[in-house]
């Protein structure tokens, strides 16, 4: 029964974006169905055989690993602040940001991720039937970040035509940066954080060419990658060491921000109707939560995570899911893990209008017009992931 109200939450999910659409007739369905059937057997890949496991095991152990190492810079600044055995939010999952920046930092020195990038980029472009712009910047947002990314594409920012510069701020909505994927290591299973991110990458294409579907001519169809200018390695080091911080702090703040309102929200809502904001939330995303295969008996509890997360964002709604998810089934563990891989909440419409403005004023004000839709679409990627893990499940 599960499969089938999966499927209908699908077609759903593919019909809403359809609705959507720019232009319905410039949709491509053959590169849809292809991708669709790409994540079906990567989600199998990942979740249901030995060789996923290996895969999961070795990269879990690798955060795992790195963190570790993290912690020994940790532990040597912060040490003996933190109760002995207290698990400190900001220390043991904020703080470890700030390393995995100057990892990726080093990776991006000596030009090893953007070899990666590129390459990788020109293989997706081949299944998705997109750009190698939009490709590359997929691949990019996923490992350097939302914002970071844009920087790297510069040369062609202020060049870009409306519907090609939405398919690059989806992209980056859909996605999460290497650097916090250790972060939600610790509060979620790792299986589920690698699915999403492969499961994601797909889904903003999928997503994009269903809402904004266009040709891309030979004449435009190349990326311009921009060369960081010429830095010391010790120069470089430290400007990714004080980067990683700077987002561990905005992180951190807006945290305490959220959480304390929607805690107030929460103590007017039970005083006044008997019933938790977060409570109200959870009904009204409960049919959500049972369309992407969620249990109709734990629909409102899953629908509330979901809700937060879009609301306040996936550190929020990670925060409360950790509590709670011992008493789910692993069904609904999974989809809603997965759902909550992503930057996809209000909060991103305004750090990625920022990113984009802060390097071209007038491609930031066209993407401040469309980032409701942004928004739309980057939730629906969501969903779409979430429905994928609930079919193979």
């Amino acid at each position: 029964m599960h499969y089938l109200i999966s499927i209908v939450g699908l077609i759903i999910v593919l019909l809403l974006a359809w609705l959507a659409s720019n232009d319905k007739k410039k949709i491509k369905y053959r590169p849809i169905i292809v991708m669709i059937a790409v994540q079906i057997v990567l989600g199998l890949l990942i979740l249901k055989t030995s060789i996923g496991e290996f895969l999961i095991t070795g990269f879990a152990d690798s955060f795992s690993k790195l963190l570790g190492y993290a912690n020994e810079g940790i532990n040597f600044v912060f040490g003996g602040i933190a109760n002995e055995g207290a698990h400190t939010f900001f220390l043991f999952v904020l703080m470890p940001i700030v390393f995995m920046s100057a990892l990726i930092g080093i990776l991006q020195h000596y030009k090893i991720l953007p070899f990666i990038i590129k390459y990788i980029g020109l293989v997706l472009s081949k299944i998705n039937g997109m750009g190698k712009l939009e490709s590359y910047n997929a691949v990019a947002a996923a490992i350097v970040g939302q914002n970071e990314v844009f920087i790297s594409v510069k040369n062609q920012l202020g060049l870009l035509p409306k519907h090609r510069l939405y398919t690059l701020c989806a992209s980056a909505m859909s996605t999460v940066s290497m650097s916090i994927v250790g972060s939600y290591m610790t509060m979620l299973e790792p299986r589920y954080v690698v699915a999403a991110l492969i499961l994601n990458l797909f889904g903003g294409f999928i997503v994009s060419s269903i809402i904004n579907p266009y040709e891309v001519t030979p004449e435009e169809d190349i990326v311009e990658v921009q060369e960081e200018g010429k830095q010391t390695f010790f120069e470089m080091l430290g400007e990714y060491i004080m980067d990683g911080f700077k987002v561990a702090i905005i992180v951190g703040v807006m945290l305490i921000g959220f959480v304390g309102i929607i805690a107030l929200i929460n103590g007017v809502f039970s005083g006044i109707f008997g019933i938790s904001f977060q409570g109200v939330l959870g009904y009204v995303f409960a049919p959500i939560a049972f369309l992407i295969g969620v249990p109709w008996n734990e629909a409102v509890t899953a629908g509330s995570i979901m809700a937060t997360k879009l609301v306040a964002n996936e550190f929020v709604a990670m925060l409360d899911f950790v509590k709670i998810q011992d008493g789910l089934s692993g069904r609904t563990t999974a989809i809603v893990s997965v759902f909550l891989i992503s930057f996809a909440n209000f909060g991103s419409i305004g750090t990625i209008v920022g990113a984009v403005k802060g390097l071209n004023e007038k491609q930031g004000n066209i993407v401040a017009r469309f980032g409701l839709k942004l928004l739309y679409g980057a939730t629906l990627v969501s969903v779409l992931s979430a429905i994928i893990i609930g079919i193979i499940f």
